[in-house]
């Protein structure tokens, strides 16, 4: 939950100080290390949306089983978008701490309050990302409000207005194709997510003293249904897959789509949220968006009946999303802590 005197670690950046603030520093076994050296480098699937339909929907379950995680290419999103996003965001960031500050988070609000700010906990003894976040409410429409974001930035407002509905399109269409790849309905995991709301998160990541101390995002997988994230070339997300962190090297116009931890229930775990993290650098800034497209607070989670038999039991208990929510902000990430907390065996 962010505070009026919660420093902004753009203003520790700039600032140029030496050494990492306590409250930054990660314990010893979550910090990163060197990447790992493979015989064949393991790198996230890349999917072309604009192959033939059985070609598309196997590529897309193969990566949901594997990894939870693919890029996806030729996807519908103009190119201009995605890079008007980006230079958006990274111009909001660019600007004075004093006009940025006008738009920072309510602590009224809560946790993950819509705005700009740098921590998002309620537990105020956790260490801090090594981030600035400006977190945009964006669906249902009844939520936008675009007052509340930046008015400083030629063509902020109505560029944010753009990437929601074309993201929206875009995750509503990656549902269909997921629940196709379940020889589910291509409905059902629409269904069973209810009334989409989205939040867009653009995220900055200050160069670091010490950045083999610290995490721009510590190791956690989304709460949500999907995740679509964009990034600049700087690099610096990574999936954990097989023991392993993995580098997301960027793809050039291409968005990384997540699978989130609902998704993970409702597939009765046929297909995992992905557990990834952000490392930082102590050259070069970072820019990212992700596009959150999850449940309402009020929507029940339930896994697929279709996918509960005899050799694949149910996995997980049902939950009300808002309560699951609740638990993640009250302890923190840490990698899936919070769906392992829903294992039906405990």
């Amino acid at each position: 939950m962010e505070t009026a005197a919660a420093p902004r670690v753009q203003a520790l950046a700039d600032a140029g100080v030496p050494h990492l603030p306590a409250q930054y520093i990660q314990p010893p076994d979550l910090r990163a290390g060197p990447s790992p050296s493979l015989a064949a480098p393991l790198s996230v699937p890349v999917v072309d949306l604009s192959d033939a339909a059985a070609a598309t929907t196997d590529a897309v379950g193969r990566a949901c089983a594997e990894w939870g995680a693919f890029h996806v290419v030729n996807h519908g999103g103009p190119p201009g978008l995605l890079d008007g996003m980006r230079a958006s965001g990274l111009a909001f960031f660019r600007a004075p701490m004093a006009e940025k500050l006008r738009f920072g988070c309510d602590p009224a609000r809560g946790a993950a309050a819509e705005g700009y700010g740098s921590r998002m906990l309620a537990n105020d003894d956790s260490v801090l990302d090594w981030r600035d976040y400006f977190d945009h409410h964006t669906l249902p429409e009844s939520r936008r409000d675009p007052a509340r974001w930046p008015d400083f930035v030629p063509g902020y407002r109505d560029t944010v207005v753009k990437y929601s509905d074309s993201m929206k399109v875009l995750a509503q269409r990656l549902l269909c194709i997921i629940s196709e790849s379940l020889k589910l309905p291509p409905s059902y995991l629409q269904e069973a997510v209810g009334e989409a709301y989205q939040n867009i998160t653009v995220s900055y990541y200050s160069p670091c003293p010490q950045p083999d101390l610290a995490l721009g995002l510590q190791s956690h997988s989304d709460f949500g249904a999907i995740t679509l994230l964009i990034q600049d070339d700087v690099g610096g997300l990574e999936v954990f897959k097989d023991g392993m962190w993995i580098p997301v090297h960027p793809v050039p116009d291409a968005i990384l789509v997540i699978l989130s931890d609902q998704t993970e229930i409702i597939t009765n775990g046929r297909y995992k949220s992905a557990v990834h993290r952000a490392v930082v650098n102590a050259d070069r800034a970072r820019l990212s968006v992700a596009t959150f497209y999850d449940p309402p607070k009020s929507q029940k989670i339930c896994t697929a009946p279709q996918l509960v038999s005899k050799d694949h039991p149910q996995k997980y208990r049902d939950v009300v999303y808002g309560d699951y929510v609740s638990s993640w902000y009250s302890k923190g990430p840490e990698g899936k802590r919070n769906i392992d907390a829903l294992l039906m065996e405990q």
